[in-house]
């Protein structure tokens, strides 16, 4: 996507919504793709990026476990098993175990139901596989601590069984010149020490004489010598030479086995990516729990239709402060592809125009977005924002001329694929002069076909949006009572300045005011009054059809609280008589609620998407489950039928009933709380709290 200027992306604090998205990854990948975060025009992609986006909101919804785990930054290992020779270490092939694990895990999260319901998340994996011979390679040369194992190869099994005796030999041996030197009081400690990797005995520096062998040093109060003894010195050369014998082998298997990898490093470079991408969509997710956002609906053709839609940072900032957020409401189409918003300062027309612009940035990136789901948007292909004082002390140009040189080139590349944003339109000239070159630039803009929205006080621009085809007007509610704005869009009209009202409430000398009046041209006047006017009818005219609708509500709660209190009695016996009839559990009840928020979710998606074919195999999907219930529970009636529970503590020889799955076998064998049941051929172990002892009703009544 092309926006203009170079500081658009800031201008609308894009900026800030890429650092509370990586500040939701895990991974150094995850952050990377926050970091470069593009805006895309191809509708497929979007719809795709938003789609997995979607379902992963969906699990954490549902609180669905899904193990995409974060592993460490692998860049350099899986780089290292693409240079020939190379060795990676014991912990850096724990961690490739670690990521070819957490892979298998993912390859087993998509059963056949899952990929049909998840179908945007499976796609991340569908067009690689599993390899399970890197577990297996691994785990044939180290052990679950991540040591090479004794059994690695015969060699390095000989080499440690050797060096196993040798140091047990060491060790004896030292026992026994502890022992000695200890009763002839040589030792200044009775522990044997280690010094540059040899065995020591630490003897008090007067007797180092008396005691035969290597010295190797001395305490820093030079109070006690560190001694080899002579017996030990050719052990510990023996053991020395095991030791490295040891190394050169371990090295040699991590060589081979960093060799055997090798051949998988692209698909492990590949498991790499996927799980950065997982967690990637996973912060999108998260970042969408944070800010109420949504999956709207996308259209190929331009379209601007935003139904409760929020301004995402303010959003956040609000719910931090406990403070509401007024949402708004815009369409543009082509029919009215051109929105000019009027109404007093500090009323909202900034923060409107750029909630529409952020959101529409969102939406390209691949994120979801703080509007309720039926919102309609469409993909633009360029962005143009106009946004404040964009004065150039660099080449000389003041607000105004900076400003038309933006409107130069808003009105040499827009198109019908062009989504703009003016602030202020006109600002910074001569009313008039200024007003009629704000009037050219709109009629240019709207000739060409371009949405966009518009913020100006110009009263000759509110005019002429009911007169050019393509602009309408919109203002920002105010309370003209207490001087407050409201912060509410409203579509179709003008709206005043309140220039004067506010000045006469906040005091200002009247004599004051009526010169200022007397200033201006009285038909200028007398139409702010009348939009003044007209605005404030018009918040009447909604206060009382939100009171009608308040009372119509209220009408209706008392109805259904009638109704419900005439058939009270009713209901209880009719939920009495359910109750005994199907005996249903709890996890029969939350079953049922399962079926019906899926079944919405299906018919939410079958409303949103084109591929009616997938929606119908979700919807198989769950029918099938449906259908083994029915199954489960039929043969659960079949087992009642033919036997009867006749409760007590089961022995040897009883017939007993498995809650778990309604079979019936007889009793082999207990042991404490474990049962051993025979099921046709075959003996179950099974928990003493499983069972209920039976009989079968034929025999009873014989």
């Amino acid at each position: 996507m092309r926006y203009f200027p170079d500081s658009a992306l800031v201008q609308l604090e894009f900026d800030k919504i890429q650092a509370l998205l990586k500040e939701h990854c895990k991974t150094e990948l995850g952050k990377q793709m926050a970091e470069d975060l593009r805006l895309h025009t191809h509708i497929d992609y979007v719809r795709s990026a938003l789609q997995q986006a979607h379902e992963y909101k969906q699990l954490l919804l549902l609180q669905e476990y899904f193990p995409n785990d974060p592993v460490l930054n692998l860049k350099t290992e899986l780089r290292l098993l693409g240079i020939q020779g190379a060795v990676l270490k014991e912990e850096q092939l724990m961690q490739v175990r670690k990521l070819a694990e957490i892979m298998h895990g993912i390859f087993r999260f998509f059963d056949h139901d899952r990929r049909i319901q998840y179908a945007g998340m499976y796609e991340v994996i569908a067009h690689t596989h599993y390899e399970k011979k890197v577990i297996a390679l691994i785990d044939e040369v180290l052990d679950e601590a991540g040591q090479v194992r004794d059994n690695a190869t015969p060699e390095l099994a000989k080499i440690r069984m050797s060096l196993f005796r040798k140091r047990t030999e060491l060790r004896r041996v030292f026992d026994r010149i502890l022992q000695k030197l200890n009763k002839q009081g040589y030792l200044a400690d009775i522990e044997e020490a280690f010094l540059n990797t040899r065995r020591v005995v630490a003897v008090f520096a007067e007797h180092k004489r008396m005691v035969k062998g290597i010295l190797h040093g001395e305490s820093d109060t030079r109070k006690t010598s560190f001694i080899e003894p002579e017996e030990t010195i050719e052990i510990n050369n023996e053991v020395f030479s095991l030791e490295r014998e040891e190394e050169k082998e371990v090295y040699r298997i991590l060589r081979n086995l960093t060799a055997a990898l090798s051949q998988h490093a692209p698909l492990l470079t590949n498991y790499h990516d996927i799980l950065g991408l997982y967690d990637f969509i996973r912060a999108k997710a998260r970042l969408a729990l944070d800010m109420d956002g949504n999956f709207p609906m996308i259209t190929a053709h331009s379209q601007v239709h935003l139904v409760d839609a929020y301004h995402p940072l303010l959003l956040l900032y609000n719910r931090k402060n406990s403070k509401p957020t007024i949402p708004i409401n815009v369409t543009l189409d082509k029919d009215q592809h051109i929105l000019v918003i009027s109404g007093p300062n500090a009323g909202g027309k900034t923060v409107t125009l750029k909630t529409v612009g952020l959101i529409q940035l969102m939406l390209q990136a691949g994120l979801l977005v703080p509007v309720h789901p039926t919102s309609q948007l469409g993909i633009f292909r360029q962005l143009m924002i106009h946004i404040g004082d964009t004065q150039s002390l660099e080449f000389e140009l003041s607000t105004y001329s900076s400003h038309l040189k933006n409107m130069k080139y808003f009105m040499e590349n827009a198109n019908g694929k062009t989504l703009f944003f003016i602030d202020e339109l006109g600002s910074g000239s001569d009313p008039n002069l200024g007003g009629a070159f704000a009037e050219v630039i709109m009629e240019e803009l709207a000739r060409k076909h371009s949405f966009g929205i518009v913020t100006t006080h110009y009263l000759n621009l509110k005019i002429m949006a009911n007169k050019v085809k393509g602009i309408i007007n919109g203002a920002m509610g105010f309370d003209e009572q207490n001087l407050l704005p409201m912060y509410k869009l409203m579509v179709g009209k003008p709206g005043s300045s309140y220039t004067f009202s506010i000045a006469q409430r906040i005091g200002l000398d009247p004599g004051l005011i009526n010169r200022a009046r007397k200033l201006v041209d009285e038909g200028h006047f007398r139409l702010d009054k009348l939009l003044n006017k007209a605005e404030q009818d018009l918040q009447k005219v909604e206060q009382k059809e939100k009171d009608l609708q308040k009372l119509l509500k209220e009408n209706e709660r008392l109805k259904k609280e009638y109704e419900i209190l005439s058939d009270k009695e009713r209901q209880k016996q009719e939920q009495a008589v359910l109750k005994l009839q199907n005996k249903i559990r709890e996890d029969e009840l939350q079953y049922l609620k399962d079926m019906e928020r899926k079944m919405k979710q299906i018919v939410v998606e079958w409303k949103r998407t084109d591929d009616k074919q997938k929606v119908l195999k979700q919807a198989e999907a769950l029918l099938f489950h449906k259908r083994q219930k029915q199954i489960n529970e039929k043969q659960e009636k079949k087992i009642n039928d033919r036997f009867q529970e006749i409760g007590g503590q089961c022995k040897v020889g009883d017939q007993v009933k498995i809650i778990t799955n309604n079979q019936v076998g007889k009793v082999l064998e207990i042991r404490d709380k474990r049962v051993i049941v025979k099921i046709g051929n075959l003996p179950m172990n099974v928990k003493m709290s499983d069972l209920v002892v039976v009989k079968e009703k034929a025999k009873e009544e014989a």
